[in-house]
């Protein structure tokens, strides 16, 4: 059997990889489990009330995932919840959910701002436009497997 990688997806492949560790690695020095740094991350884009389904859409994680996290987190004193429409579930942070992102989530996100920042605001449009268009034309051959 013969497959042939183009080198550039190795090299793409090597750094999304690398992102992804130092998210691992992120959330490992903050304390947290890398769900439950993505769940407190995803309500800092979202906004406190954000539905459970809402989260799954933003992360990418699975709904089982993303329920035994959000059980945790609450368990845990970080999160509660209210029912929404139908069997929608809003997640609100508590005190101590606003203060532990606060003190622990903001640190990734100013981390991340100023790697982006580090860019001129031609190489961020070029960045966010080549990620758009590669991660758009993958969804269509994607489809067709």
């Amino acid at each position: 059997m013969t497959i042939t990688m183009h080198p550039g997806m190795k090299e793409f492949n090597r750094i999304f990889k690398e992102c992804n560790h130092i998210y691992h690695e992120i959330a490992l020095k903050l304390g947290m489990s890398d769900s439950g740094f993505d769940i407190l991350y995803t309500i800092c884009e979202l906004g406190d009330g954000c539905l459970q389904k809402n989260i799954c859409e933003a992360t990418l994680l699975s709904k089982q995932t993303i329920h035994s996290s959000v059980r945790k987190l609450e368990k845990d004193g970080y999160l509660f919840l209210k029912s929404g429409k139908g069997r929608d579930m809003q997640i609100f942070l508590t005190e101590a959910g606003k203060a532990l992102v606060e003190e622990k989530i903001s640190l990734a996100i100013q981390a991340e701002n100023l790697a982006f920042t580090d860019m001129t605001e031609e190489e961020q449009r070029e960045f966010l436009r080549l990620n758009k268009k590669y991660a758009d034309s993958l969804r269509k051959y994607a489809a067709q497997i």
